[in-house]
This record gives structure tokens, C-alpha cells and sequence, in this order.
């Protein structure tokens, strides 16, 4: 057996979903709270799966199996559990799911509660919560992060805050807990209750229209809390490892999942773990020896890992490949990670990958479908990756990366870190597919010589970015780029010609079973392939950025939004219309925030974003950058809103020279960001000119 084609079909006869699953429900066994789960960062629960997961990968035959001992915070969440006594005498115990922070009670303890709506500043005007619960309604997904409205409230000295989820997620049932990564300081002390459990407490609290809006006069209750949940920082960890050895050493292919949880994680991400080691189980069955090394690594620490850190998940696979092996570096050729991959999240599949990749992806996925009871509507490629997952920490350590799309399915609305991420939502046509798509596309990578880079697609990506409208506006220099841009766009066409034809001669080498020659011709472009993985670790640190809500954006882009809207604003001024320029100042960097919360609540969020050193904001060090902080105008806006609703004509010069000056400074900022990348196309120009002279 020799040819591409057999190995995928002889793979697809390979696989075993049912171990797979079986996997998967294994490891829910460890757990920190014994009621809800959870299998949290640097606890002994992430430790005992660990070892799980390493015992399986040596008895199912894997290579060089090893624990990667890494550096996180850690979090053990034990219990929280809340007792109240309503007013007819009834009484009742919620279990409560909980956030990222340091909380002891050491048993129940008797605390005041009360309800602040929201939770943002206005909320607590004449009300004291010090040493009291405060109980808020969140919606993280259309709203603001837990982190805020949290550190709103132990600023005002309360002793925990619990948010009850009001739409975003967990919106599969009243009964649904949801958690998420806490973004925040270990002492802000916070949890979650659903929404069934909050309407027990809120109806004791105050009236209740017929609509479900709460209004009037709340009163405080008296509650019984009982709550463990323990944050270190600076704890060991473990990545889970294991190797199928390639004849060509020097390259490697990796597959990844995270295998800490919330609540037991089914498919987020224990079907994804097992889903990876259930291709390796397969290879290993059929008897496949690759060309190229595979590894397979189950990351710790995914969903939190690092303490008052914006970027605090996807701690493991960052430590995994900047710490732990940076020599993965220029030898990984492309990493596969997956993420809830046994439920269809809508009716059209897709993979999700780098720029570079886009253009093999789909070439390579061009024969394989998927049926229609997994996917009515087939597959194809999406590109770039974001942020959600471990595949974007992966990428910038210089290691192309790709994902099965999860992100924009209903289930994450619904079922997501919630305890109904369950089996009940398990679907086996779905399941194997995947373990044939990803299968099959390791197979199509370890047929290769030369990693099957199209830079083309990048700069094109780039051209389509500048605004040539602003530039003009701005006086920035767009000429330059753009000519080198369209020599790029066509050096990276005729590399990427060259790399399939070469890529077509190795693997007829293959399919001829002349495995010396094609180990030879491998060996023959090994400082291309480096060259190749240097030029894309260069791509990611010239150009990907990220705003203040995690999007990945090209480095003028966060300023151009600023400006577009910066110059609304200030139409809006010369209008006399304080209200519309406050609807534009919303949308510049995070100066939202500025609107709803206290400033020492907006500086401390901004400042832990720009002033934190690289170990404490990983994968996320140094890309927001031009930050305009317009706390101060918000508040003289809102104030002269007010003025004009009662009826004045409020003067709003200051208002506008303020905004004049961040227009200009924006300006300047995006005029650089012309220049940086020009100089950074001309710098990628360069070796890309090497690696065409390599051939």
C-alpha cells in the first residue's frame, strides 16, 4: 500500500470511534467539586487525567511518552454551595459554579445579600455592600466580561459577587450554571447561580412585574454560603505527549486538545482529546510509519492558567511551545487542534486555518465529504484562526495551525461551559467524520517535502485591509505598500507553484515505494522548509494584532476603526449632538467600559493590558497597541447630555479639542503603521526571494 488515496481508505476501515468515546467518558472520573466537576488548572483533578491519558498513550503503542512539566496558576474549585430560608419558611440548597478566584468560608457562613441589577457603578449609588454578596444579571456574549462588574464590586468591599447569566450563554435551561475564564485579580471573589436558583432569592428581594422585570425597592436577605475555591500562582502542570516516530525526524506533524475542563467537558474538550488519540490509535493499527514525526499532546491548562491576565487561557499550549519545547519552532509543520468535535455546530462544516495553508486545505479536502446525516450542506476551509482556542498561541510561535470549526454554532449560546455539555449532545456521524477528516489530512501533510505555504493569500488579505480612503485622510503613505504588497502577492504565487510541483514529485516517490529517494529529496530542501517556517514566525510578528475584544486584525486596522469613528464623533460635535458623539466614543478601544464603570475599575483594565510583562499576558504581550484613553471625555459627554435633555444648549469645545487630539495622535499612529508594514513586506520580500534561489 503506497499511494495516498489507500492510506486514507485504509485508514477510514481503521477507526474506532466507539474507544474514542469511551475515552472520553473516562475521563470525566477526576474532578475538584464532586457535585459539578471541573478539572481546572494545576489541581490534582488535571494531574489524575494527566496521568490517565498518559498511561493510555503508552499502552496503545505511541513513542516517547512524556509529561512536558510547565508553569501555571492554579485553581481547585471545591464546592460553593448557598442554603435560604425563603419568608413562607421553605428552605433551600443551590450548588454554585464558580470563577478563577480565592474564596474560603471554611463551612457555612451567614452573609447579607443583595441584588444591584447589572453591577455597574451606578448600581451601587447609595447602597453599602461591604462584606455582602452581591447578587448581578450578566450577559458576557452581548455585554461586558464578568471581570468588570466583579472587580466593580470588590472595589465597593463586597465579599463575592454572583452573576446569574441573562442570555449570552447557558441558554439551554434556567437550571443552567455557566463558567468562564475570570480575566481578573484572585481576590475579586466571584461565582455563578442559575437563573431558576436567582429567582428563588429575587422574588424575596422585591417586586416582581408580570414581565419578569424586577423594579422597586430590593431588600437585603440573610443567606448561609459555604464556599472552597483556591488560587496559587507559579504551580507545576503537565502536557501529556506522546510520538509516532517519521523517517524524516527533523519534521513533525502535531495534533492537540486541552484536557482540563468546566463541569465534566464532553465534548469541550474531552471528545476532542480522545478524538486525537483515537487517530493516533488508528495509525498505529493500520501500521502506518509516516515520513514525518507526529505528536500528539493533550495541553493542560486551556480553558485558565494564568492569574489577572486579559489573555488567561490557552496557557498550555503557550508554555507547550514558547517554554516547555521552543525547538518545536521551524521543525512542526503544521499543528491540528481540535475543539468539540462531536456535535455539529450547524449544517456546513469547516476547518479553520492559517492564510498560509488556506490553499492546500482545500485542495486537500476537495475528495472528502462528509455524509449528510453529518453535514447536509458538506465542508469547507475557513481562514485566518482566532483566538478562541490553542491553535492561535500555536501559530505565533511559528507553527501553522489549524482548528475544526466550533465557534459559531448555536451550542455555544446553549450548552457551552455549562453542565450541559454532556453526551446527550454526543453525535457519531459527526464524531467519525472528523476522525476520518483530520486522519486523512495528516496522511495529505505527511505526503509532502516542502511545507505547502501560499503567501499569496496573506498579502492579499493585507492589500484588502488598507483603506485607501483613510489614508488619503490621514496623509499616510499607502503607495509604497501597496506596490510592494502586489510583488509579494506575486513572488508568493510562483513559490507556492514550485512548492507543488516538487510537492507532486515527492509524493510519486512515495506511491512508487522508492522511500530512500524521497527521504533524500526531503533532506535536500530542509533549509527551504526552515526558511519557509521562519518567514511565516516573521508573518505573525509583523502583522497580527488584536483589539480590546480579542478579534485578529492587521496593525492599522484598530486605529483605522478608531478614526472612523473618532470622526463621526466629532461631526457630531460640530452638530451639537452630545449624544450621537457618545454613541462613536463607544466604539473606540475600550473607553465602553468608561460609560458603566468606575474609573478605577476602566485604569485597572487598561493599565493590566499595556504594563504587565510578557510571562503574565502570553499570547497576547504586545498586540494591542495605540490605545486612546477617554475616561475623562466620556464623563463631560454624559454630563452634557444630561444638560441638553433638560432642555440648555451645553458648550462643547473642550470636548471637541479632546477629540481633535486623539484624531491627530490616531493619525500619526496610523502613518506609522503604513510605514512599519511596508518595511515589514520589504523585510518578508527578502526571504522569500532566498527561498525561491533555495530551489
Amino acid at each position: 500500500m503506497n499511494s495516498l488515496r489507500e492510506w486514507e481508505e485504509a485508514f477510514e476501515q481503521a477507526v474506532d470511534v466507539k474507544k474514542s468515546y469511551d475515552l472520553a467518558k473516562r475521563m470525566e472520573g477526576p474532578k475538584t467539586n464532586p457535585v459539578l466537576g471541573y478539572r481546572t488548572a494545576g489541581s490534582k483533578a488535571e494531574w489524575e487525567t494527566g496521568e490517565l491519558l498518559l498511561k493510555e498513550m503508552q499502552e496503545m503503542g505511541l513513542q516517547n511518552v512524556q509529561k512536558d512539566k510547565i508553569k501555571v496558576d492554579s485553581w481547585d474549585f471545591h464546592h460553593a454551595v448557598l442554603r435560604y430560608r425563603d419568608k413562607e419558611g421553605k428552605e433551600y440548597e443551590f450548588q454554585l459554579g464558580a470563577y478563577q478566584t480565592d474564596f474560603h468560608t471554611e463551612g457555612f457562613q451567614e452573609f447579607s445579600m443583595v441584588y444591584l441589577g447589572r453591577g455597574t457603578a451606578e448600581n451601587y449609588e447609595n447602597i453599602d455592600v461591604k462584606g455582602k454578596l452581591v447578587l448581578i444579571d450578566i450577559n458576557q456574549r452581548e455585554e461586558w466580561w464578568i471581570n468588570f462588574p466583579v472587580y466593580q464590586a470588590h472595589l465597593k468591599g463586597a465579599a463575592a459577587l454572583i452573576a446569574v447569566q441573562d442570555q449570552g450563554y447557558g441558554e439551554i435551561h434556567d437550571t443552567s450554571l455557566n463558567a468562564q475564564d475570570i480575566a481578573g485579580p484572585k481576590e475579586a471573589a466571584a461565582f455563578s447561580i442559575s437563573q431558576a436558583d436567582a429567582a428563588i432569592l429575587k422574588e424575596d428581594m422585591g417586586n416582581m412585574e408580570k414581565t419578569g422585570n424586577y423594579t422597586g425597592d430590593f431588600k437585603e436577605i440573610q443567606v448561609l454560603f459555604d464556599a472552597q475555591s483556591t488560587v496559587i500562582r507559579d504551580r507545576e502542570s503537565y502536557n501529556i505527549t506522546g510520538m509516532i516516530p517519521g523517517e524524516e525526524p527533523e519534521q513533525m506533524i502535531m495534533l492537540s486538545a486541552h484536557y482540563d475542563s468546566y463541569f465534566t467537558g464532553f465534548q469541550d474538550d474531552n471528545a476532542a482529546v480522545a478524538m486525537m488519540l483515537g487517530i493516533a490509535r488508528t495509525f498505529i493499527d493500520m501500521g502506518y510509519k509516516p515520513r514525518k514525526t507526529l505528536v500528539f499532546c493533550a495541553m493542560a491548562a486551556e480553558e485558565w492558567g494564568v492569574v489577572d491576565s486579559k489573555y488567561d487561557w490557552s496557557t498550555g499550549a503557550y508554555e507547550q511551545v514558547f517554554t516547555a519545547h521552543p525547538e518545536w519552532q521551524g521543525k512542526v509543520i503544521a499543528d491540528f487542534n481540535f475543539e468539540l468535535p462531536a456535535h455539529a455546530h450547524g449544517k456546513k462544516d469547516a476547518v479553520r486555518c492559517t492564510y498560509e495553508y488556506a490553499s492546500f486545505m482545500k485542495k486537500a479536502t476537495e475528495h472528502i465529504q462528509p455524509s449528510k446525516e453529518a453535514y447536509p450542506e458538506g465542508l469547507e476551509v475557513h481562514f485566518p484562526i482566532q483566538t478562541w482556542s490553542d491553535d492561535f498561541s500555536i501559530a505565533i510561535a511559528g507553527i501553522p495551525s489549524s482548528v475544526n470549526e466550533f465557534s459559531d454554532g448555536e451550542f455555544m449560546e446553549t450548552h457551552y461551559h455549562s453542565q450541559f455539555d454532556n453526551e446527550d449532545f454526543y453525535d457519531e456521524p459527526v464524531y467519525r467524520f472528523h476522525h476520518n477528516l483530520y486522519g486523512k489530512l495528516v496522511l495529505a501533510f505527511d505526503h509532502t517535502a516542502v511545507v505547502p505555504m501560499d503567501f499569496e493569500r496573506l498579502f492579499a488579505a493585507v492589500e484588502d485591509s488598507v483603506d485607501e480612503e483613510l489614508c488619503k485622510k490621514t496623509e499616510a503613505n499607502e503607495t509604497v505598500l501597496l506596490e510592494r504588497l502586489k510583488k509579494a502577492k506575486e513572488l508568493g504565487q510562483q513559490l507556492y507553484s514550485q512548492i507543488q510541483t516538487i510537492n507532486e514529485e515527492y509524493k510519486k516517490l512515495l506511491e512508487a515505494g522508492k522511500y530512500e529517494e524521497a527521504k533524500a529529496m526531503a533532506a535536500e530542501y530542509a533549509a527551504l522548509n526552515s526558511s519557509l517556517l521562519y518567514i511565516f514566525r516573521k508573518e505573525q510578528d509583523y502583522f497580527v494584532r488584536l483589539n480590546w475584544h480579542d478579534d485578529v486584525l492587521f496593525p492599522q486596522q484598530g486605529v483605522g476603526e478608531n478614526l472612523k469613528v473618532i470622526y463621526k464623533a466629532l461631526g457630531c460635535l460640530k452638530e451639537d449632538d452630545p449624544e450621537g458623539a457618545l454613541e462613536a466614543v463607544y466604539e473606540i478601544d475600550n473607553n465602553r467600559y468608561a460609560f458603566l464603570f468606575d474609573r478605577e475599575v476602566f485604569r485597572y483594565f487598561t493599565e493590566y493590558v499595556l504594563n504587565q510583562p510578557a510571562d503574565r499576558l502570553k499570547w497576547g504581550y504586545g498586540r494591542i497597541i495605540h490605545h486612546e484613553n477617554l475616561y475623562d471625555l466620556v464623563v463631560s459627554l454624559k454630563e452634557k447630555n444630561k444638560l441638553q435633555k433638560a432642555g440648555e444648549r451645553p458648550d462643547l469645545e473642550e470636548e471637541y479639542k479632546i477629540l481633535l487630539q486623539a484624531a491627530n495622535a490616531q493619525e500619526q499612529c496610523y502613518r506609522d503603521d503604513i510605514d512599519y508594514m511596508a518595511s515589514s513586506v520589504e523585510k518578508l520580500l527578502a526571504a522569500m526571494e532566498g527561498c525561491v534561489q533555495k530551489q
